[in-house]
């Protein structure tokens, strides 16, 4: 069984909640991004969204866009991202999944980009820019090599729309949960309550809400009513500080972050 199945199932036997955080690989380098996924999954990770940089992002907010400029003006490549996570996957505890642009994924074929990502250790992909009407090929391959397609529902999407999407996902539901990009929110939106309500009514897949999720009561309050919580950008806005501060520094204060939100979402009793 693919390792996000096994990861959800048990935390639904057990009563917990799931912790994804997103890293960008290759910011400032792949070394960082060696040292960093390790211990965000010790430090509370669950299951850990990569991010493949890429120059015309169109879900991802400005934090992550200047990541991915960062690590794209160092002349990364895909290939030096999968040799990266092959490398490093045995000494990381949580599974790996990534977020990856279909431009990427199109030029290098399908078939052979799920090969190598799972030779590289990744469960399955986020693809932000596969419209559901295009996507049943992908999800055709994905299945026969049990790599899980993750697609975005957001609330605008309309419900006939959502069926379609909720169809065609494996693994997780990636649940935005604001109109517009990701980004760090000081209060995220009354109606996301009532559209986990709705998808809830639609599958049993598990649903995770990611964008604009940074502060321990945005995790807690959300505890009731999802399987798993994504944070990114109050992640990767650490990034920034590498080369102002000790890389040490930065990978503690990440690190410090996971756990304080991981434990928001599954406080001790």
């Amino acid at each position: 069984m693919n390792a996000v199945d096994l990861l959800f199932r048990s935390a639904r036997e057990s009563g917990r909640k799931v912790f994804i955080p997103f890293l960008t690989a290759g910011d400032p380098d792949l070394h960082l991004t060696a040292q960093l996924l390790p211990r965000i999954a010790h430090a509370g990770g669950d299951l850990i969204e990569v991010g493949f940089p890429f120059s015309d992002p169109i879900a991802d907010g400005p934090v992550v866009q200047a990541s991915y400029a960062r690590a794209l003006d160092r002349g990364l490549k895909m290939d030096q991202v999968l040799e990266t996570l092959e490398r490093i996957r045995p000494a990381t505890q949580a599974p790996l999944f990534g977020m990856v642009s279909y431009t990427l994924i199109h030029r290098r074929g399908v078939r052979e980009f799920i090969s190598q990502a799972k030779a590289a250790g990744l469960s399955g992909a986020v693809v932000p820019d596969l419209p559901a009407d295009e996507a049943d090929d992908f999800a055709h391959r994905a299945a026969e090599q049990e790599f899980k397609l993750i697609l975005l529902v957001t609330p605008t999407t309309p419900p006939e729309r959502a069926r379609k999407i909720v169809r065609l996902c494996t693994g997780f539901l990636y649940c935005v949960s604001i109109v517009g990009t990701t980004g760090e929110r000081d209060r995220l939106p009354e109606e996301l309550r009532e559209q986990l309500r709705r998808l809830r009514d639609m599958t049993d897949l598990p649903l995770c809400v990611g964008f604009g999720i940074s502060k321990p009561e945005h995790v807690s309050g959300l505890r009731e009513f999802v399987d798993g919580v994504i944070v990114g950008s109050a992640l990767v806005r650490r990034l920034e500080r590498i080369g102002h501060e000790p890389a040490e520094r930065v990978i503690d204060g990440i690190c410090n972050t996971v756990r304080e939100l991981s434990r928001a979402l599954n406080p001790a009793p």
